[in-house]
């Protein structure tokens, strides 16, 4: 712009100096010497550690921060390179521009860093240098690794789960949501009890965040207590057990309940009769005949406790002669429910007598004439509950529909592998001498499997694997397509492409 008006500008030069010590040509600065002149004569790395010793415990690959604190790093990791710029002294008298790691091999027991740093030195002038820092690798039991290592069995706090029902379909779908989070990591031993697990761990921050984790995923109340192991009066340390009692609550997905007086006013006259749809840290209720529903929170739970006045272990089989439809679907806490008047029979009852019941049920957008479903028979049901008998002048219904029933269809997959698997915990577990029990445990875990086919809001929380030895047949091909399956996207996480495979990819 200033060549196009006319205007004369001078040139601008930058002025250059002689070294004072070897007399190169150089820009000038504050010390008016060039930079190996300066670095030969000012070390701004005097002082700082080169060589550092840190304690690593092979078995947890954890690294100790003094005085106590073990931290856990993979190498050549952000946590391990934080970890050990902080082990540096001294490293406050200059300023730190950047780290990184340099190579070194894994067995070598050698960590070496790279830092660069600055600081002023003479007249002002600021000098960059960079040096490198050893770390040597001394192996070293964390004291959780040594007392394992000492004694498996040694733990300092358990965490007792229990649940005082007579199935264990609660503890089938919670071992999923532990190992999909990765919740009992750090736990010692498992070992499977009565009516519950036993988790022991050694530290007890571990256990502690273990039953936070449990309180977030079920509504649970839990007390703690400890014992006094060893106490020595010289350090005034002492030496504790830790106990963690967790009782889950009773009430269960599918379960029938007669709310309390107390707890149904408290609801807005919810029900009494009501069906749990869902239980996680809350309680889901829905009125089947109404189709109200509410969540009730550990804390109210547990204010006012309630048992189920029927179980899922009670349901029986009905098959529907006739449905009409009363309202349009609705869809309530993100399942869709449609109310109808059903015509059913019991199963049992064919070919003794012609007992037919008309209910009102909330499954009316699943059922159609000749399906099969399951319910409760309060027709001929034999209940002892305190809260069912104080309602004087109750209507009881004949009959109350809980889920549509697939049984017939099974008969056609009966004894074929599913195309899905799941993992679980390695728990101890005594080997039982009954054979009624295996059995019963066995039936419950098949219907836990069902469950999940059909309710895909289970699954939700659960890492499903693909079965490799499974083997589409032509029965499973005919099957229905109303039956319910497991789609093949849900079913990624253990699925791994041959080499094979893609190459017949690349060529189409």
């Amino acid at each position: 712009m200033a060549e196009e008006a006319g205007v004369f500008m001078v040139p601008q030069t930058v002025g250059s100096v002689l070294c004072c010590k070897c007399g190169v040509r150089m820009a000038p600065n504050a010390a008016n010497m060039c930079v190996r002149c300066l670095r030969s004569e000012v070390d701004i790395t005097e002082g700082l550690q080169k060589h550092v010793i840190i304690l690593h415990c092979p078995e947890c690959n954890c690294y100790l921060q003094p005085p106590r604190t073990w931290i856990k790093a993979e190498l050549e990791s952000k946590e391990l390179l934080t970890f050990c710029i902080k082990r540096l002294k001294n490293l406050n008298k200059v300023r730190l521009v950047h780290a990184e790691f340099i190579w070194t091999e894994p067995h070598s027991k050698r960590i070496k860093v790279k830092l660069s740093v600055q600081k002023e030195v003479l007249h002002g002038a600021i000098l960059e240098q960079s040096y490198v820092v050893e770390y040597v690798q001394q192996e070293q039991m964390c004291d959780s690794c040594s007392r394992i290592q000492a004694n498996p069995d040694q733990w300092v706090a358990a965490v007792q789960l229990r649940q005082h029902v007579s199935h264990r379909r609660t503890f089938f779908y919670l071992e999923q949501l532990i190992l999909k989070h990765d919740a009992a990591v750090h736990a010692i031993k498992i070992k499977q009890m009565d009516h519950g697990i036993d988790f022991f761990f050694g530290n007890r921050s571990h256990a502690v965040k273990f039953v936070e984790f449990v309180g977030k995923v079920a509504p649970i109340r839990s007390r703690h207590d400890k014992q006094l192991v060893s106490h020595d009066s010289k350090s005034n340390n002492y030496n504790y057990k830790y106990t963690f009692s967790v009782e889950l609550s009773p009430v269960c997905r599918e379960d029938l309940i007669c709310l309390p007086p107390r707890v149904a006013v408290s609801l807005g006259n919810l029900g009494p009769l009501v069906i749990c749809t869902k239980v996680t840290n809350s309680i889901a209720l829905l009125d089947p005949f109404t189709l109200r529903h509410c969540f009730l929170d550990a804390d109210q739970y547990w204010r006012s406790s309630f048992k189920p006045l029927l179980t899922s272990r009670q349901l029986i089989e009905y098959i529907v002669l006739d449905v009409e439809i009363i309202s349009p679907e609705v869809n309530i806490g993100g399942s869709r429910y449609a109310l109808a008047d059903v015509q059913v029979a019991r199963v049992s009852d064919f070919g003794k007598n012609d007992t037919i019941f008309s209910v009102k049920s909330h499954l009316g957008h699943l059922l159609s004439p000749g399906d099969y479903a399951l319910g409760y028979d309060l027709y001929g049901a034999n209940t002892n509950d305190i809260d069912f008998d104080s309602y004087r002048g109750l209507v009881v219904p004949e009959a109350i529909l809980i889920k549509k029933s697939y049984e017939e269809k099974r008969q056609k997959k009966r004894g074929k592998p599913r195309s899905w698997k799941l993992k679980n915990l390695n728990m101890e577990v005594e080997e039982s001498r009954n054979r009624v029990e295996d059995e019963k445990k066995n039936t419950e875990y098949e219907e836990f499997l069902r469950d999940l086919e059909e309710n895909p809001e289970m699954r939700f929380n659960i890492s499903l694997y693909r079965n490799r030895d499974y083997q589409p047949s032509e029965i499973a091909s005919t099957v229905d397509g109303d039956f319910p399956s497991i789609p093949i996207e849900e079913l990624l996480a253990d699925l791994d492409l041959s080499e094979n495979e893609d190459e017949d990819d690349m060529h189409d």
